[in-house]
């Protein structure tokens, strides 16, 4: 395909050069001619040939405007002059220089076309050529103008169907770098996000299983039974961890339109069954769809909020409400435990906030008259839609 202008420019250039060479030799051959007549021919015929190729070349110049005008110039005063003295149309034409600049024309030269039209009534006007012949010369000029004009059109179309496959290709190679550098990053955010996973909700209960055996290894030999009683507990914790485990494997490969609500009901139901804790849960509001993303961070701050409440509060009761608002979606957590600093800084709190931060959301935690301890999110719909 991309050699296709190259083969009709060659073409025509070909074709044309050729026309040339025949009216050259028609010259010599021609008898009747005086030596002053014979080379001031000449001289015209080559001026005709050359002068316009100094415009336009194939693949070296591409000045078409001036190729159109010094054709029309030289060429066609040569055969206007052919004609007026020769008194037969057609015994010389203009049909191969008339392709040649309907092929190279422009806007800017688009009004040689009459001029080329009416070149052979110079004939009708200045000598005695019938206006017959005149009018089938200027029609057959047309004619082949428009051809040249049309093989243009064909030309420039495969030429811009060469250059529209070109900069598909390239588009696709960018695009294909440019997904796997998608590829790359969401592989790396993954790995990023199960890290923060795995510490946040296996680190705590980690650093507390190895706590606890140092302190059951020293006191082996002066407590046996206490180290008996912490040896299962934390036999206790380590399966709790394996269940933990388990629950964020299973949470890599779940689908994206597991229900908020659902998880939430089953994570009560297990802390419920493990710990005996008194839980309220209710939902306000229109319940809607939400990403992973928040799902994910919901669930989280429900955890660590639920651990604290336990293992630092000594909770009793808790109570949990989800509210989708038109806007947002509102997280609260209370419980009855022990009242919790509102600056404290703890790895938990942390992450907490973090977790909420980058969904562009609010994090509070504050004891509501030394009773209640509260944990309060607010999260955007918008701003975690345009994240996803």
């Amino acid at each position: 395909m991309k050699k296709i202008p190259f083969i009709m420019d060659w073409g025509i250039f070909i074709l044309r050069s050729y026309n040339y060479i025949v009216l050259m030799l028609q010259i010599f051959l021609k008898s009747g001619y005086s030596n002053q007549q014979l080379f001031g021919n000449t001289i015209w015929l080559l001026a005709a040939f050359i002068i316009p190729i100094l415009g336009w070349f194939p693949q070296l110049r591409r000045n078409k405007s001036w190729f159109s005008l010094s054709e029309l110039l030289f060429g066609g005063s040569l055969f206007a002059y052919s004609i007026i003295h020769m008194h037969q149309v057609a015994s010389v034409s203009y049909l191969i220089p008339s392709l040649a600049i309907g092929y190279l024309l422009t806007r800017r030269t688009v009004w040689i076309i009459p001029i080329i039209v009416l070149l052979p009534a110079t004939g009708l006007l200045f000598g005695e050529v019938p206006w017959n012949l005149v009018i089938g010369s200027s029609t057959d000029n047309l004619l082949f103008l428009f051809i040249g004009i049309w093989v243009r059109f064909i030309t420039k179309a495969y030429h811009d169907k060469h250059a529209l496959a070109q900069e598909i290709n390239e588009q696709n190679r960018l695009l294909t770098q440019y997904a796997s550098e998608i590829e790359r990053m969401t592989l790396l955010e993954e790995r990023n996000r199960m890290s923060k996973e795995l510490h946040d909700t296996l680190g705590h209960s980690f650093i507390s299983l190895i706590m606890g055996l140092d302190a059951a290894i020293a006191l082996m030999n002066s407590k046996p039974d206490l180290v008996k009683k912490k040896l299962m507990d934390l036999r206790v914790l380590t399966e709790d961890n394996l269940n933990e485990m388990r629950d964020i494997v299973h949470e890599i490969g779940e689908e994206e339109e597991v229900n908020l609500i659902i998880q939430t009901r089953a994570l009560i139901t297990k802390l419920q069954h493990h710990t005996g804790v008194n839980i309220r849960f209710a939902v306000k509001g229109a319940e809607r769809d939400v990403s992973f993303e928040i799902r994910q961070t919901v669930i989280r701050v429900i955890q660590e909020s639920f651990t604290n409440a336990l293992k630092h509060g000594k909770a009793t009761e808790i109570e949990l409400i989800l509210h989708f608002t038109a806007t947002d979606l509102q997280l609260i957590i209370r419980n009855n435990g022990r009242p919790i600093d509102k600056n404290a800084s703890g790895f938990g709190l942390t992450s907490m906030k973090n977790r909420i931060g980058s969904l562009s959301g609010s994090f509070s935690i504050d004891s509501v008259m030394n009773a209640w301890t509260e944990v309060r999110c607010v999260i955007p719909y918008k701003e975690v839609e345009s994240n996803v």
